[in-house]
């Protein structure tokens, strides 16, 4: 989440940054989901990749996703850091562009059905890619931040979501296995953000970005971290701007896992997992991950 002015943040804090998510207290899930257990997929906004590469590298041992879905990778294609990752034994695909933007794909096996960019022009800019796994269509992107909802990029973001939904509408039957995932840049309610009175204003909160986001998702997706958690203070974005937000818990929940309703049926389990936020040189936001029945 690219942020051109400061998040109007609450002083009093929700609950504690390092709480994980009802969804999985006392009942985290054992490193390594692997063929024989669930599915396992995340997403993570690494703010450039190649600065996150050791808390990527450390997390993916730990966790052993499936899949990691990575958004503002910040690297063009050549000179993506693709080396460590095969060389700890992870394939990746990527779809990168300089300095902004940029979405990939890690994974314990090779992923099927690799495509990169929904407009299909040459200036389009780096924001999406998808693929398949064990027939479950993924896709990743990373949805404009929107500047100020005075600006021209502001109306970018809408049209980029709506002209996101007709791509849906035609390439996804409601059907079909798939799950959408990545840096969403918006809080969909209230309790999606620490402190929403103020932030009315804001492009990740304004009423016309949340109607957008809400119209693509109209129908298709289901939005699988509130099947399963409810109440507010999970957050997955921290801005670094302000003194100890991570701390004090002053966050934002804008990086989502949707899926389709076949998706919804196979859900197991979600959470957030914090702790990586609390690292030394993090990025602002943090890893979420769902579990599936296979």
């Amino acid at each position: 989440m690219v942020m051109p002015k400061k998040i109007k943040s609450q002083a009093k804090s929700a609950k504690a940054a390092h709480t994980p998510s009802k969804a999985v207290k006392g009942s985290k899930p054992k490193s390594g989901a692997g063929a024989s257990g669930p599915l396992r997929i995340a997403t993570f906004n690494a703010n450039s990749i190649r600065v996150r590469m050791g808390i990527i590298l450390d997390w993916l041992k730990k966790v052993k996703p499936d899949v990691l879905a990575v958004q503002e990778i910040k690297v063009q294609d050549h000179e993506f850091p693709r080396e460590p990752i095969e060389a700890a034994g992870w394939n990746v695909v990527f779809h990168g562009q300089k300095s902004y933007n940029g979405v990939a794909f890690i994974s314990q096996k090779p992923v099927e059905k690799v495509d990169m960019g929904f407009y299909k022009t040459p200036d389009e800019q780096a924001r999406f890619i998808s693929c398949e796994i064990e027939g479950v269509r993924l896709f990743n992107t990373y949805i404009p931040q929107g500047f100020d909802i005075e600006s021209d990029k502001y109306q970018y973001k809408l049209k980029y979501l709506a002209d996101l939904k007709k791509y849906f509408e035609k390439n996804v039957p409601h059907s079909k296995p798939a799950l959408w995932m990545g840096d969403m840049n918006v809080a969909r309610t209230e309790i999606d953000l620490n402190n929403p009175k103020g932030n009315r204003d804001h492009p990740c909160f304004h009423i016309d970005a949340r109607n957008a986001f809400e119209e693509t998702l109209r129908g298709k997706w289901t939005d699988l971290f509130r099947e399963k958690v409810k109440e507010g203070g999970h957050y997955t974005f921290w801005d670094m701007r302000q003194p100890a937000t991570f701390e004090r818990n002053l966050g934002w929940r804008i990086d989502l896992i949707l899926g389709t309703p076949p998706m919804v049926e196979r859900l197991q389990k979600i959470w957030i997992d914090t702790k990586p936020r609390g690292l030394e040189k993090p990025s602002d936001h943090t890893f979420l991950i769902a579990e599936f029945s296979r």
